[in-house]
């Protein structure tokens, strides 16, 4: 198994929220503890408020800007900001602007048992956490 990962090895993905590239799981280079995915949201998309119960999150811009919340408060991100978000934590990332996001997120344990996510994004109080801000899909 290589432990490298080059431009013609990566395969985007379309997901519910983002085009996502996966850059480090065990079945693509052999990682025992980290998960290491790129992912780009377009402009006016989200991935709407969720948590992961047994891993925490780094969130690192590459380019354009993000409204990324943690718990109840948020900060819009630019390219060389990033986010933590503890284990089990509450977080959404939107992007009302004109522009897509694209970003690293990096989770661990790559191995922590399951659910991986779960979606809070129909409940209270997330379902009005947003109510001043720009409407996104």
């Amino acid at each position: 198994m290589s432990r490298f990962m080059q431009a013609g090895d990566v395969h985007p993905e379309r997901d519910p929220w983002a085009t996502v590239e996966w850059l480090s799981r065990k079945d693509l280079v052999g990682a025992e503890q980290l998960l290491l995915v790129r992912a780009t949201i377009e402009a006016g998309r989200s991935h709407p408020f969720h948590h992961h119960p047994n891993r925490e999150e780094i969130i690192y811009v590459l380019s354009g800007r993000a409204e990324q919340w943690v718990g109840e408060e948020y900060r819009i991100l630019a390219a060389g900001e990033m986010a933590l978000i503890p284990q089990g934590a509450v977080h959404g990332t939107y992007n009302p602007f004109a522009e897509d996001v694209t970003f690293l997120a990096i989770l661990a344990p790559a191995d922590a048992p399951g659910p991986d996510i779960e979606d809070v994004s129909t409940e209270a109080p997330w379902t009005t956490m947003r109510k001043d801000r720009p409407p996104t899909k």
